[in-house]
């Protein structure tokens, strides 16, 4: 997928699960929307190959936007909107 189709790769909050294997980027991405508002972009930083699926996966089933993602070098960026 490409970049996300957000202006200047602009986000609300971060959330690094670097060196996080399935289900705990998941989990970290889910309580961080949990604390956001609707309309609120959260970036999530994974090393996790299948976080890119997991990810795809996890927005159809709880409705908020995935709004891209991105493999840069050995990490892959995930940009989510909160519904």
């Amino acid at each position: 997928m490409s970049a996300p189709a957000i202006a200047g790769d602009k986000f609300d909050r971060e959330v690094d699960t670097r060196g996080l294997s399935c289900p705990l980027p998941i989990l970290r991405a889910k309580k961080a929307l949990a604390d956001m508002q609707s309309g609120q972009v959260l970036k999530i930083v994974s090393t996790d190959p299948g976080s890119v699926r997991d990810f795809k996966a996890f927005a159809r089933q709880t409705g908020n936007a995935l709004l891209g993602q991105q493999t840069v070098g050995k990490e892959f960026l995930h940009y989510l909107r909160r519904r």
